[in-house]
């Protein structure tokens, strides 16, 4: 994960801002020096996930009692996002991104009221080869111009806005197993209003690849540990 660039959290917002900060600043940076080839940014996505975990039982439940405290009305199919590391990105990131997409993912086959860790699980993907059916998504983007950034209140409420659409988004699928038909010229060249795609290896030994840092790092340390018992056997010499 380090190597992606992930950005580690504590859940503390004292901890987490000066690392924020790290990595943003990092991510706006503008090449310089006689090496660099370019003035330019460095293209990059930024993923975040407001809720910041992932949708339980418990995580519903606290979300409900969050809500049901601060007056708010509760979500059914999703929890409320926190907007504090969402806003401090994008004021910083701000004039170097113009665009902020949205995506609201259906996984195929959770019932009402359930949960998709509970059912695709690692051991239902690798042991008993059962993935999801289909991953539906729903893309919507916004111009960062438009997203108030100044006052922390008014991106809180805006924030909960897109949230209480991508809930009615949710229900719209549970109720008809598909998302509304997107307006994206691509999708309407298809006479349907969606975008449809499988998803598979070219060849059978890609899915080695996604092992192939753990090996590295694997191969790297039995060779470290091999070389440090050899230095420790002359030194006993």
């Amino acid at each position: 994960m380090m190597l992606y660039g992930f950005i580690f959290l504590a859940r503390n917002w004292l901890k987490d801002k000066p690392r924020f900060a790290h990595r943003l600043q990092k991510l706006k940076a503008r090449h310089t020096g006689p090496l660099s080839g370019s003035s330019q940014l460095d293209p990059m996505w930024l993923l975040i996930f407001p809720e910041g975990t992932n949708l339980s039982n418990n995580g519903r439940n606290t979300s409900a009692r969050w809500a049901e405290k601060q007056g708010l009305a509760d979500f059914q199919h999703e929890l409320h996002p926190r907007s504090t590391g969402l806003l401090y990105c994008l004021q910083e990131l701000r004039g170097t991104v113009d665009w902020v997409y949205d995506c609201t993912v259906a996984y195929e086959g959770i019932p009402r009221g359930k949960y998709g860790q509970d059912f695709f699980t690692l051991r239902a993907f690798f042991i008993e080869g059962r993935p999801p059916k289909s991953v539906n998504m729903y893309w919507r983007r916004f111009a960062v111009s438009s997203i108030p950034l100044e006052n922390a209140d008014e991106f809180a409420r805006w924030l909960r806005l897109r949230w209480a659409e991508k809930d009615d988004l949710l229900e719209l699928y549970m109720r008809t197993g598909r998302f509304p038909p997107s307006e994206d010229d691509d999708a309407k060249a298809t006479g349907s209003g969606y975008i449809e795609t499988g998803a598979h290896v070219a060849r059978w030994w890609e899915f080695g690849q996604i092992f192939y840092v753990l090996l590295l790092a694997a191969a790297a340390l039995y060779i470290f540990g091999t070389a440090w018992d050899g230095l420790l056997g002359l030194l006993h010499l």
